[in-house]
Parts: C-alpha cells; structure tokens; sequence
C-alpha cells in the first residue's frame, strides 16, 4: 500500500524531474546538486557556464558525480547561436550557409563533428536544430538559423542535422514547433502569430518536423507562437491540440517534448512562469526549459511547487506529470548508454570547409569575375554596420570579418556604426553612420560590413551614402543575402559565424 509520505516524495521527484533549469557560473552551485540529488534530471547550460572545453569538461563530470544520468542541455546550433565559443565565436557556420550549400551529407558531418565536440565535453543534449522555414524575410529571430525559405531544403537538411548529431551521442532537439518561421515577432519579446490556413501549415512548417521524427529526433521544443488555425486561444507551448493532438496524435512523434524558455515574454508577461509551467506540462511538454535569465533555487523551488500543487487541486492530472518525468528519465538513460564517437581529425575544419562553400560572390559589372577580381593588398578599413544584438544569439559573441583581416591584411582598421537610436528607419540616420565611415576610413579602402540589410532601412542607406562617395567599397552580407547585391565586390556569407568571416576575409584579400 502506498502511502501518503511515499506518494509525496514520488510527486516531488517527479516535479524536479521535468525541469531543466540554468544556473551562474562555470561550477555547480551548491543548491543544483542538492536538487540533482532529490530528483532534477537536467541543467540548461549557458555561455555565462562556459570558460573553455576543459572547464566544461570538468564541469559536466561535477554534475554527474551527483547523478551519472543526468541531461546535460546546451544552445549549441553553430552559426550565430553558439554558447561552446561564445567569446570567440563558432567554429560552424550555422544552417542557412549549410542551406546555401545543399549538400546533405556535408550537413550532416558539420552536425556530427558538432555533437562529437559537445560529447566531448559532457554535454549530452542539445536544442537543435532549428527545423523552422524561414518564410517571412522580416523574421527578427530565425533568420539565418533556418536552412532557407524552401521547404523541402529545410526538410532534407532537418534530418541530415539531427542524424549526424545523434551519430555523435548528442540528444537533438529540433524546434520551435509547429514552426517559428513565418513570424515578424521575436517571442522573447512579445507573443507571435502565424496566420495561415490549415494545409499550408501542413505542407510548410510541418514539413521539417516530419523528417526530423521520421529521422529519429530524441527531443522536439515547442515555440511560444500562437496558431489560430490549430489553438485560436493558446501558444502552441500552451495547447493540448497542438502538443497532444497534433505532434503527439497526428505526427505520431513519441520522444521528449520541450518547452522553450519559459522567462521569454511570450509567456511570462501573460502567464507568468509558475502558470505557464503548469499549463505547459497540462498541454503535453514534458520538460520545462528555464534558465536563461532565470537561474537559481527560488525559480526551481517555485516551479516544483507550483507542479504539485496542480496536481493535488487536479488541474494537472498526476499521471501526466508521471509520464512526463517518464520521458525526461527514458532520454537520460538514452543518453548516458549512446557512447561517444570517436575523434576524427578529418572533421577538424569541416566547418571552414562549410563556411567557404557556403559563399556567394557577385563582382561589380565591368570589374571582371570572382576568379579575376584583384585581391586587396593594403590593409583596408573594415565599416561595421551593426543591429541591435538579437536576444537567442546574445551580445557577447563577437561576429564580423576585422578579425580574420587583420591576420591577412595586418594594420586593418575597423569601426562600428548604428543607427542613433539603435533601429531608426529613417533614412537620416543612415546617413549620418555612412558620412561617421567615411570620415574614418580616410583614403583606405572600404570593406562594408552588414547583417540583414533588407531588414534595417538606416542600414541601406549607410550603404548608400558609402558608395555614392566610393565606388569600390567592398560590401560583406553575414545575414540572410535578401537585398540586391551592390559594391565593387558582394560576399554573401549566409551568417556571421568566426568561420564566415575567416572564408570572406580570404576571399578579400585573395589567399
């Protein structure tokens, strides 16, 4: 007979279970390893946890010196969102330059050299990839962390991704389902909406999903959007027809399903955290991502507090709660038993091999072919045209091409330029950063370094008053290559990684 006392502590463990919390620093508090002992399954790691691969390394092996099962989760897509290389940035070139290549098996050893690096390190779990069809070009937060706007593409490399990552012994975790693609929103910010009749839902968001179930992903994450069509009430993080009914009922999809970060704005500014963990896990998450600013004991305590108290008031079933810490435990025994793939020092550049395939080079009329253009011998002046930082990808990762020049053009000089009040749209502003470059480069040649021109009006027009005045600037696109090529020579990278900018900076100065 089961009594009250065990009863509890089961429902306890079973909340801590379904949380994947974050925390500070490069050790392990204090208060994540008691937790780790009375049930917590997962930690969410961050850029703010990462030193190096060895302070990682040692850092994973604290944490499983207190549970060897436990699922060490990170936000390691390569490209722009990278938290292994934060200070430096990534060493893969991210998904829309993979996407620009279309070559799924190069996808998919990109993907595996990725997982084998994480592995190495301890990390068992990883939030990607992005399977999300980057269909509307206005996108604040996918962008260049979708394959591209083609469905099939997004689809075939999806797959590719999470085979070649799974090969490693990384769990994937492909999201933001039903798709975050065609949003003009960042849901860190504020609650998207895709509004779009049922079968072209079908036949685009919901294409790179179904390869990557039929590909076998341990783990997909829901996105904070909401879909009339599907849930005219609910984000899909939220909805038991989108969570249970669709992913779970019609896509046959059987792994872990994982909430996005739920301090993002999309839920906490309307449910805040505490309800919206509940209603989460009610809908059919079975693991509660928090932690990216949110990350200590109180979040963890309030949030198992709250799981457990839905289920003794019986707004959330207690055996839902049960299968949901089912599933956290089956992907942690997974993981601890999938091994590690063997280093192979072939794969060590594959993501600079990526990077320089991944360019597209479009050379000025009457100035010749990308093979002719003459290379820059003198050190240039390299014009930063810089958006504001986008929340997934985080201030802190430097991004760019000044650094791969100076080590090929020593005595490159650089400068950052933005809009005044940071995304004006007033052709003004651009004008004043583009007169600020001008001014600064004196007689050197100018490199013009953007992200997602089509994207930032000031940004066009910096790039209009640099060529009015000089012709021959060299202009580097590390967003989505959506604008008309323009400049002397165009380098379109399709993302700012470090590798993206070491492949142009070649390509510059003619090596």
């Amino acid at each position: 007979m089961t009594t009250l006392a065990s009863a509890t502590d089961t429902l306890t463990r079973d909340a801590l279970t379904v949380l994947q919390p974050g925390f500070t620093g490069t050790t392990a508090p204090d208060w994540l390893l008691r937790r780790l002992g009375e049930g917590l399954a997962s930690v969410g790691l961050f850029g703010r946890n990462i030193a190096s691969p060895g302070q990682l390394a040692e850092l994973t092996a604290q944490l499983r010196a207190e549970r060897d099962d436990v699922l060490v989760a990170i936000d390691e897509e390569g490209g722009d969102v990278t938290r292994l290389e934060v200070r430096t940035g990534s060493s893969f070139p991210g998904n829309h330059a993979l996407g620009a290549v279309d070559d799924v098996e190069l996808t998919r050893e990109v993907a595996h050299e990725l997982g084998r690096r994480l592995a190495a390190c301890g990390v068992n779990l990883n939030w990607a990839p992005s399977a999300d069809v980057n269909s509307d070009p206005r996108n604040p937060v996918i962008g260049v962390r979708s394959f591209g706007a083609d469905t099939d593409l997004a689809a075939r490399h999806t797959a590719a991704y999470v085979t070649g990552l799974q090969s490693a012994g990384v769990a994937a975790c492909t999201k933001h389902f039903p798709g975050h693609g065609d949003t003009a929103v960042d849901s860190h910010h504020a609650l998207p909406r895709i509004d779009v009749p049922e079968d072209v839902l079908s036949d685009r968001e919901l294409a790179p999903f179904r390869a990557a179930i039929a590909a076998g992903s341990r783990a997909v994450m829901s996105a904070h959007i909401l879909v009339p069509v599907l849930d005219p009430d609910r984000p899909a993080t939220l909805s038991r027809r989108i969570l249970t009914g669709l992913l779970r009922g019609e896509l046959g999809y059987d792994g872990l399903i994982v909430t996005d970060g739920m301090e993002m704005r999309a839920i906490a500014g309307t449910y805040g955290i505490e309800r919206g963990s509940v209603l989460a896990v009610a809908a059919g998450a079975d693991a509660i991502c928090v932690g990216g600013g949110l990350s200590d004991d109180a979040t963890v305590r309030c949030l198992r507090d709250a799981l457990v108290a839905a289920v003794r008031t019986g707004e959330l079933p207690e055996e839902r709660l049960a299968e949901a810490a089912h599933r956290v435990r089956a992907l942690a025994r997974w993981a601890s038993t999938a091994g590690r793939a063997p280093e192979d020092t072939h794969s060590s550049e594959i993501g600079l091999h990526a990077a320089r395939r991944a360019l597209t080079v479009t050379v000025a009329p009457g100035l010749g072919t990308a093979e002719t253009f003459k290379p820059l011998t003198e050190p240039p002046y390299v014009a930063a045209l810089t958006p504001v930082a986008n929340i997934a990808v985080g201030d802190e990762t430097p991004w760019g091409i000044a650094a791969e020049l100076v080590h090929l053009l020593p005595g490159t000089v650089t400068g950052s330029f933005s809009a005044q009040d940071g995304e004006a749209s007033d052709a003004g502003a651009g004008e004043s950063a583009g007169r600020a470059a001008l001014q600064a480069a004196g007689p050197r040649r100018i490199v013009a370094v953007v992200r997602d021109e089509h994207r930032h009006p000031w940004m066009a027009s910096a790039l209009d008053t640099l060529l009015a005045a000089r012709p021959d600037t060299i202009v580097v696109e590390m967003g989505v290559p959506q604008a008309a090529p323009r400049g002397a020579l165009h380098i379109a990278t399709h993302g700012a990684a470090r590798v993206c900018g070491r492949a142009a900076a070649e390509v510059i100065a003619g090596v």
